[in-house]
């Protein structure tokens, strides 16, 4: 037993040697700096990472092949072509044979007194060299359409990137202040566990002098432990928020940061560098034409060229061609002296005469599609004057409940301050004492909140010109403006409402 206790020792004392100097290697492994993170770097930052912005950009591209594409129609098109037929059988094996056979021969060298060796009627090996060259002379205006709806297609997507770069701003903007406010709500929630741990400690001490009942003791350990979750809820709300944050930056998840919002700030400037599109927002009376609302505007016009389009197949074309050609009969491989010459040019008419309906259909279509685009351009149009007036009053809220916040949170802060010096002297109740410190909590998290809402809100404002429409029907259009591929539209803008249950509840638990 006694040789059992020693080696029991031994082990225990073996693993706590080597944990010590695992954690000798720990402290002497340098922990990554944090990185002091302003919203202007984080807009840098997003601006050359924004997957949604790569996508915009490759849209342009796109549209600008389109153009391309578009325009080679009106270029002369010349093609070369090269060519190698080997006749195993022929239909015109022995048609002129006069009963000579020459075991050896070749299909097309039958006997007689006419050499029918050099023409192309089943030669064994026949080798071509061609080019073929078409130029559009006249094609009834369709080739003038389908470059302005290049040209249109081109504009929607220089703005779709214009529309996807706000987007990315403002998704950066709320991830940037969501993060500053979980830092806030954690240091709220904090505080108000600190708070309820001295309220503890001192109805401890009255509760030892006979001052204070078992039952004050035990109402102020569980408000303090209580709040426990709450602030491990309020920190895992805030990793959250900072993950988020390091995703749409593409920063290493593990590379701590450091904010700069200054939501606490007495004076909350708008962020610098929305501060003069704000100044003429607010003040303009004539605001900026919706990007999302030209761009609706510039597909009716595609779908009018449609038309144009659809009715170019009544008119006759006209296209020139010419092809030049060389041909050899050798009996094995080309010589390349005894090549023939194929070479003609014309010019082909085509004028349509029947088609069972089809350029007519076409043109219904194309109509419809006119229609459609104008009913979608009166749409964005509403939702662009919703999506306008619902901003500017979120703002106006925003600031309201700014400033109505900050006066309550100084009459809770001098509440607070009055109930805790009336309990430490034994003039007030545990449960005054907590409900001043849920004030106060509650106080704080609502001028937390409003803070963020009102930066956030502000720079809304001053990006929505170039913002796609934040309406739930939004989508449809988008996918209009962005030629009918949904895929291709930009989402419509993320809720600017706050994510701040954890924090509100990490408040609230001390009640």
């Amino acid at each position: 037993m006694f040789v059992e206790r020693r080696v029991l020792r031994a082990a225990v004392l073996s693993a706590l040697c080597v944990v010590s100097a695992a954690g000798a290697a720990s402290a002497q492994t340098p922990a990554p700096s944090a990185r002091v993170l302003t919203l202007d770097d984080a807009l840098t930052l997003a601006e050359k990472s924004s997957e949604r912005v790569a996508v915009a950009a490759a849209g342009v591209a796109r549209a600008e092949g389109g153009m391309l594409l578009a325009r080679s129609e009106r270029m002369p098109q010349l093609f070369g072509a090269a060519s190698y037929d080997r006749t195993l059988k022929s239909e015109f094996e022995g048609l002129f044979d006069t009963g000579t056979t020459d075991p050896g021969g070749e299909p097309g060298e039958g006997g007689g007194d006419v050499d029918f060796s050099n023409l192309p009627f089943g030669q064994a090996n026949v080798y071509r060299l061609g080019l073929a060259f078409s130029q559009v002379v006249y094609a009834g205006g369709r080739i003038k359409a389908q470059e302005a709806q290049a040209s249109i297609r081109r504009d929607n997507a220089r703005l779709n990137l214009s529309s996807a770069n706000a987007q990315n701003t403002l998704d950066v903007a709320e991830a940037y202040f969501d993060a500053a406010l979980t830092d806030w709500l954690v240091s709220i929630a904090e505080a108000t566990f600190s708070q309820a741990d001295r309220s503890l400690k001192v109805t401890t001490d009255q509760h030892a002098a006979g001052r204070q009942s078992e039952f004050e003791l035990l109402r102020a350990r569980v408000a303090r432990d209580s709040l426990v979750p709450n602030v491990v809820r309020a920190k895992n709300s805030r990793e959250v928020a900072y993950l988020r944050l390091k995703q749409l930056l593409d920063l290493p998840l593990d590379q701590p940061l450091t904010l700069t919002a200054g939501l606490d700030g007495a004076g909350l400037a708008p962020p610098a560098r929305f501060a003069e599109a704000l100044a003429s927002a607010e003040s303009s009376a004539a605001a900026p034409e919706r990007l999302a609302v030209i761009q609706v505007g510039n597909e009716v016009k595609v779908a009018e060229q449609a038309i144009a389009i659809a009715k170019s197949e009544r008119k006759p074309s006209i296209n020139l061609r010419s092809d030049y050609g060389l041909v050899d009969y050798p009996n094995a491989v080309p010589n390349f002296t005894d090549w023939r010459q194929n070479w003609t040019i014309g010019v082909g008419l085509s004028v349509p005469i029947f088609d069972g309906g089809r350029i007519k259909a076409n043109e219904a279509i194309a109509r419809a599609g006119v229609d459609e685009a104008r009913a979608t351009l009166r749409l964005s149009q509403e939702l662009d004057a919703l999506d306008r007036a619902s901003t500017r009053s979120d703002l106006a809220a925003a600031l309201s409940e700014w400033e109505a916040a900050a006066s309550t949170i100084q009459q809770a802060e001098r509440a607070y301050t009055i109930a805790e010096l009336r309990f430490t002297e034994g003039l007030s109740t545990q449960l005054e004492l907590s409900d001043a410190r849920l004030q106060l909590a509650q106080s704080q998290v609502t001028r937390a909140e409003a803070a963020r809402n009102l930066q956030v809100r502000r720079i809304r404002l001053a990006l929505l010109p170039s913002l796609p429409l934040a309406a739930s029907s939004a989508s449809q259009v988008q996918a209009q403006a962005s030629g009918g591929n949904a895929s291709q539209a930009p989402r419509a803008p993320a809720s600017t409402q706050t994510a701040a249950p954890a924090g509100a509840a990490g408040v609230s638990g001390g009640r």
